[in-house]
């Protein structure tokens, strides 16, 4: 199977969760006017026995045509995933089918784009196409259980 990702949108990402960005005039200005405050643009949820935590990632980038044979979710938490650069980033995601994913679709972030998958949203790993690859993650952090891994058909993503 082969898809091609799409351009990042909040509109074709919202079945997933959301997407983090500065579009638009900003909801408040802050800080004496110097300052847009672009405010609440992610729906975190950690669950009743979690909390927030925010961990720094560093993942190897990918090559296109990338080939996706895993996906994984989180049941018990939102997970956001913040560039700490201006560079673009592969995002897959995929519908629940009776607690399996379903057939993936892929998206490719813009320059200053982030996302939050909203609890239970089967994805694929952190898929950087540009060195440093380096993320800040908002996400549960908790006692119980919170990662379901799933091996798929390979899927080949263009862009």
């Amino acid at each position: 199977m082969q898809i091609k990702a799409q351009p990042l949108t909040a509109e074709n990402f919202a079945p997933y969760g959301d997407v983090l960005e500065t579009a638009g005039d900003p909801d408040k200005i802050i800080n004496r006017g110097m300052c847009g405050r672009f405010h609440d643009r992610a729906k975190l949820d950690f669950g009743p026995d979690g909390r927030a935590g925010i961990s720094l990632f560093r993942a190897i980038p990918r090559d296109i045509p990338y080939v996706c044979d895993l996906l994984e979710r989180h049941p018990d938490g939102s997970q956001a995933f913040v560039p700490m650069s201006m560079d673009s980033f592969l995002i897959i995601v995929a519908p629940d089918a009776g607690g399996k994913p379903a057939d993936p679709v892929a998206f490719v972030s813009a320059a200053g784009q982030a996302i939050n998958f909203h609890r239970g949203t089967w994805h694929g790993v952190l898929t950087p196409l540009h060195e440093p690859g380096l993320f800040a993650v908002i996400d549960r952090i908790g006692d119980t259980p919170n990662l379901e891994e799933v091996d798929i058909t390979p899927v080949t993503i263009t862009i």
